[in-house]
C-alpha cells in the first residue's frame, strides 16, 4: 500500500515529459479558463446594461483583484514547489505537514490584505485614476467582493496541492465549479433581480465560497494532503514554503503593478479606453489559459524530478514547454483574428474600445509568445532554487520594460500604450528564457541530486524537531499519519 502511494505521488519522474506538460497545462488551463471566464462573464453581462462607466468600473476593480490574485498565486507556487519536491523524494508525511501549515498561512495573509484593501480603498482608486460615476461603482463592487478573497485563496491553495500530487483532474474541477456557479447566478442576479453590478459582485462571492469548499474536499477527503494543523509548528513548517513563496509573491506583484500603470495610462484617454483595456484583460486569460497555467503545471514536474535527481528530465521538460508555448500562441492568434468582429459586437464596443480590441486581435496578440517564455522561465527558476531570478526579470519587465515604453506609446493614443507594453514583454521574455536555458544546462545530475538532498534535510529538521522540546526529543516522522488515517477517494 505504501509503495503504491509513493508511485502515485511521484508520477512525474516516469513517462513522457511532453505528455505531462500537455496534461498538466491542459487541465490547469481548463481550470484557469473557468476562473477567468468568471470575470469575462461578469464583464459581458454588465456590458449588456449599455453603460460604459459600469464596464470601466469592472476594469478598475479587476486591477485591484489582480493584486490579491498575484499574491495568492505566488504563495501557491511556494506550496506546490515544496510539496512536490517532498513527494518526489518519497516523504509524504512531511509533505502533508507542510501543506496544512501553508493553507493556514495563506488564509491569514489574505484576510490581512483584504482588511487593508477595504481600509485604503479610496486612496487606491484615486491612484488608479478612477473618477466620477466609475469611481462610485468601482468602490461599491469592491466593498462587496473584497471580504471574500480568503475563499479564493483557499481554492487556489488546495488546487495547487492537488497539482503537486498529479491530480490534475480534480484541481481542474475546483475552478470549474466557480465558473458554473457564476454562469448560473450572473444573469439571474443582474437581470432577473435587476441588481446590475451589485448582482455581479454577489455572484462572485458565492462562486468563491463554492471554489473553497470543492477544493477542501479534494485536498482533504480525496487526496489526503492536509495533515493536522499544529499551531506550535506552524511557522517552522511554513519556512521551506516561504523560501520560495516570498520571492514568488514579489515576482507576481510585478505584473499587477505594470497593469496598474497601464490602466492609469489608459484612464487619460477616457472611460472608453479603460473599458477596452478591461475587455482585453479578460479575453486574454481565457484565450491563453494554457500559457497562464504553465507556471503551475511545469513547476511540479520540475520539482518532482529535482527530488528524484533527474536533471535530464528537467531539461526535457523546459524544452517541451517552450515548444508548447509557441504552438499555443499561434493557434490563439488565428482564432482571435477571425473572431474579433464577433467580440466587438458581443461586448457592444464602440469608439476607442473597438479600436483597442481590433488592434490586439489582429497583431498585438503575438506578444504573448514572450509572456509564455517568461512563465516557463519563472517556473524553472522557482523550482530550481533560484526564485530571485524570477523576481528580477518580472520587476524588470514591470518597470524598465513597461514605464518608458508605455510613456512613449501614449503619444500615439491608447493603441500606442498597448504597443509599448508588448515591446517590453518581448525584450524581457526573451532574456528570461535565455537565462533559464543557461541555468538548466549547467545542472548536472550530481548537482541536481545534491540540491534536492540539501533541501530535504533542511525541511526534515524544520518539520520533525519540536520547538521547546527537551534536548534529544523529536517527533516520529509518521506521527501525523497515525493520528489522521488516510482517506479513500
Amino acid at each position: 500500500m505504501t509503495s503504491k502511494r509513493q508511485v502515485d505521488s511521484a508520477r512525474f519522474v516516469h513517462g513522457s515529459t511532453l505528455r505531462h506538460v500537455v496534461v498538466m497545462a491542459g487541465t490547469g488551463a481548463i481550470g484557469l479558463m473557468a476562473v477567468f471566464a468568471v470575470d469575462l462573464a461578469n464583464l459581458f453581462y454588465v456590458s449588456l446594461l449599455g453603460d460604459t462607466s459600469v464596464a470601466a468600473a469592472v476594469g478598475f476593480a479587476g486591477t485591484i483583484n489582480f493584486f490579491h490574485t498575484a499574491i495568492s498565486i505566488g504563495m501557491t507556487i511556494g506550496v506546490s514547489a515544496t510539496v512536490a519536491r517532498l513527494l518526489g523524494a518519497g516523504q509524504r508525511t512531511k509533505a502533508r505537514q507542510v501543506a496544512s501549515a501553508s493553507l493556514v498561512l495563506m488564509m491569514l495573509v489574505t484576510m490581512v490584505l483584504s482588511a487593508a484593501t477595504l481600509l485604503f480603498l479610496d486612496p487606491i482608486l484615486n491612484a488608479l485614476g478612477a473618477a466620477g460615476e466609475t469611481r462610485v461603482l468601482s468602490r461599491s463592487f469592491l466593498m462587496i467582493t473584497a471580504p471574500t478573497y480568503v475563499f479564493l485563496s483557499i481554492g487556489m491553495c488546495t488546487a495547487a496541492l492537488m497539482r503537486s500530487v498529479g491530480d490534475a483532474r480534480r484541481a481542474m474541477t475546483v475552478t470549474l465549479t466557480a465558473a458554473v456557479v457564476t454562469a448560473i447566478l450572473d444573469p439571474i442576479l443582474i437581470f432577473g433581480f435587476h441588481l446590475g453590478l451589485t448582482g455581479a459582485a454577489i455572484s462572485n462571492d458565492i462562486a468563491r465560497v463554492a471554489l473553497a469548499l470543492v477544493g477542501l474536499y479534494g485536498a482533504i477527503r480525496v487526496n489526503d494532503l492536509i495533515g493536522r494543523v499544529r499551531v506550535a509548528r506552524l511557522w517552522s513548517n511554513s519556512q521551506p514554503v516561504m523560501k520560495v513563496a516570498l520571492p514568488a509573491v514579489l515576482t507576481n506583484l510585478a505584473t499587477p503593478v505594470a497593469s496598474a500603470y497601464v490602466t492609469h495610462a489608459m484612464a487619460s484617454f477616457g472611460a472608453a479606453a479603460v473599458a477596452g483595456q478591461a475587455t482585453i484583460d479578460r479575453i486574454t486569460p481565457v484565450a491563453f489559459a494554457v500559457i497562464y497555467a504553465l507556471t503551475g503545471a511545469v513547476g511540479p514536474i520540475i520539482a518532482q524530478n529535482l527530488g528524484a535527481g533527474r536533471a535530464d528530465r528537467i531539461r526535457e521538460t523546459v524544452r517541451n514547454s517552450l515548444v508548447f508555448v509557441l504552438l499555443t500562441v499561434a493557434l490563439a492568434w488565428i482564432v482571435l483574428a477571425l473572431a474579433q468582429g464577433g467580440l466587438i459586437r458581443a461586448f457592444s464596443a464602440r469608439g476607442d474600445t473597438a479600436v483597442i480590441i481590433t488592434a490586439f486581435c489582429s497583431w498585438l496578440v503575438a506578444s504573448y509568445a514572450f509572456v509564455g517564455c517568461q512563465f516557463v522561465a519563472n517556473a524553472t527558476f522557482n523550482n530550481l532554487d533560484r526564485p530571485l531570478l524570477s523576481t528580477l526579470f518580472n520587476w524588470g519587465r514591470a518597470t524598465i520594460g513597461t514605464v518608458p515604453f508605455v510613456a512613449a506609446g501614449m503619444r500615439h493614443g491608447p493603441v500606442g500604450v498597448m504597443i509599448g507594453q508588448a515591446a517590453g514583454n518581448a525584450i524581457f521574455g526573451t532574456m528570461a528564457m535565455l537565462v533559464a536555458y543557461s541555468v538548466v544546462k549547467r545542472l548536472p545530475m550530481g548537482d541536481c541530486a545534491a540540491l534536492a538532498s540539501k533541501d530535504s534535510n533542511r525541511l526534515e529538521q524544520s518539520v520533525v524537531n519540536v520547538p521547546g522540546a527537551a534536548a534529544g526529543n523529536t517527533v516520529a516522522p509518521d506521527v501525523e499519519l497515525k493520528e489522521l488515517p488516510a482517506r479513500g477517494g
